[in-house]
């Protein structure tokens, strides 16, 4: 049985990058053909990129991203493009790993979720941020 795919705007069509507006409706789901079994999907961006609010520099990091889905599963490329459009958003580190957390809980309502982002350091220290669900199986 083929994947459903006619609903996708993002794979396989011409890429508009936006580096400075995250927005929720970026991401695009498909079907999990496979909603009774507990299987995990991890996504690992080792090239995350976002602005300090205060001073504009770059905070440079690693966003990894574990789930189990239920109905639907997170499409990839509208995903990297949803990651890439924080490249020059302004916004703590902190507030960005759990805006996207939401958003991703928000596009697929998984049976459970973790986000994690492990940014490089400054000014001497690094800084780790995880944000997931009460339940995580």
């Amino acid at each position: 049985m083929m994947d459903k795919v006619d609903h996708l705007k993002s794979l396989g069509s011409s890429t508009v990058y936006q580096y400075d507006e995250p927005s929720f409706s970026t991401l695009e789901t498909f079907l999990n053909k496979y909603p009774n079994r507990e299987y995990e999907i991890f996504f690992d961006c080792p090239e995350f990129t976002s602005l300090c609010p205060k001073t504009g520099q770059p905070d440079f990091g690693k966003i990894t991203i574990s789930y189990i889905p239920d109905k639907n599963c997170i499409e990839t490329k509208s995903l990297k493009l949803y990651l890439f459009s924080y490249r020059n958003y302004k916004s703590f580190m902190e507030s960005i790993v759990n805006k996207i957390f939401e958003d991703l809980v928000h596009a697929c309502d998984p049976k459970s979720m973790k986000v994690v982002g492990n940014f490089n350091m400054r000014g001497g220290i690094s800084i780790t941020i995880s944000a997931e669900t009460e339940i995580w199986i």
